[in-house]
């Protein structure tokens, strides 16, 4: 078990959480003031607020974690990928300058620089460190060791290659300024790809490294440490819907894809917070059971909305023309009478396929109620009520005891 921190250590962990809110605060702040200072740029506003929230989450998380648990790395991941909002809003600034007048100041310069090469940085915390380390704050066993050192060894000499770059160049507006510490014809790491092609291994073998060590360590895990797992596993899940967009229709693809990003971006930290904390842990059974029953559900019903409005204007066309407010007040009616009854249905397949011995255990409670009201011989009920409790609770001990009229006697 390990020490507890000194007091230097708990103070220093707590400004330093101080710290990351305050630069959040002061980030988001500043890039909100300056893009509207330069004039709208290319956009989605319901992207931008979700990368605020999104962001805000690991800001809020990350110094939750380091205020209250400095030993655990994983805090100090979060709120250093944070720090990317702060990289961001000098990079804004920079375009502000170069904008109204054309040459860059000093801050300038630093935001430009700053920002690119700080996002290497946050693609290494938050996807290759947070899965290998969490949850709590060490690999797990020794032989991860050189995926660690392999994936931030890499990553380093992708950043120093990024703050040596001759020209720095910006991001929404087209602008480039001069590196004061850049060395001549080093062209900046994009423009590089066999540079790229041989720095990305160890970021790709970090990335392969950090999804094989949730797996081993989920597999092995047990009791609290696989309540933790579960709680990750359920925010990290729908990454894995990404490849799938590419087949979808143009607007839904968009629809589904802002989902996907903004439940990673905000349910990954909020996610790790309660793991690391602790709190409501033993909730996620629930949380991901609701969420496959309702997420079935509502997948179910929309399809059944969609085709019951199209199939029903076909249909209804050559009688009353086009139909289409007959046919979407037709198919409303339609998911208001399916949803109970197919609610019931997924709820039983889900119980059933994932949840098998809560299935079970419920089965068998209503066996032996429905033999209770019928049952008349007390020593069989008996006999009857103990393999149920043992076959639902699955005690190391079952016992029971009856208290007659002025004594007792135990089985």
């Amino acid at each position: 078990m390990s020490a507890a921190p000194s007091g230097w250590k708990v103070l220093f962990a707590r400004l330093a959480a101080s710290m990351v809110i305050v630069f959040y605060v002061a980030g988001i702040t500043a890039n909100t003031w300056l893009d509207r200072l330069i004039g709208p740029r290319s956009g989605n506003p319901a992207e931008d607020a979700i990368i605020v929230v999104g962001f805000g989450m690991f800001t809020v998380v990350g110094a939750l974690l380091v205020a209250r648990r400095p030993e655990n790395p994983i805090g100090w991941f979060l709120s250093a990928a944070s720090l990317v909002v702060l990289a961001s809003a000098l990079e804004t600034y920079a375009a502000y300058v170069m904008t109204t007048s054309g040459r860059p100041d000093w801050l300038a310069v630093l935001g430009v620089w700053v920002n690119s090469w700080y996002w290497f940085v946050f693609i290494v915390l938050a996807f290759i460190y947070l899965p290998l380390y969490f949850p709590d704050g060490r690999l797990p066993s020794h032989r991860w060791l050189p995926v660690a050192v392999i994936s931030g060894v890499g990553a380093l000499v992708i950043v120093v290659l990024g703050m040596l770059a001759d020209t720095l160049r910006g991001q929404d507006i087209d602008y480039q300024i001069e590196n004061p510490i850049g060395i001549e014809g080093l062209a900046h790491v994009e423009d590089m790809p066999l540079v790229i092609g041989v720095l990305g291994f160890p970021l790709v073998v970090g990335c392969v490294g950090a999804v094989a060590a949730v797996v081993v360590r989920f597999r092995r895990s047990g009791g609290v440490e696989r309540q933790q797992m579960k709680w990750f596993l359920y925010a990290a899940a729908p990454i894995l819907t990404f490849p799938l967009t590419d087949y979808l229709p143009g607007i839904v693809e968009g629809i589904v894809s802002g989902l996907v990003f903004g439940w990673l971006l905000i349910g990954l930290p909020t996610a790790i917070g309660i793991a690391v904390l602790r709190y409501r842990l033993y909730d996620i059974d629930v949380v991901i059971n609701h969420t496959l029953v309702y997420g079935s559900l509502t997948a179910m019903l929309a399809l059944v909305y969609f085709g019951g409005v199209a199939g029903l204007q076909r249909l209804l066309s050559p009688v009353v023309g086009e139909g289409k407010g007959l046919a979407v007040v037709a198919s409303t009616l339609l998911i208001a009478a399916l949803f109970q009854p197919l609610r019931r249905r997924v709820q039983g397949f889900i119980d059933r396929r994932f949840y098998r011995k809560k299935y079970d255990a419920q089965k068998t409670l209503e066996s032996f109620s429905a033999k209770l009201r019928g049952a008349s011989d007390l020593d069989g009920l008996n006999e009857e009520l103990l393999a149920v409790v043992g076959e639902t609770v699955q005690p190391s001990h079952a016992s029971l005891w009856l208290r007659g009229p002025g004594a007792g006697a135990g089985r």
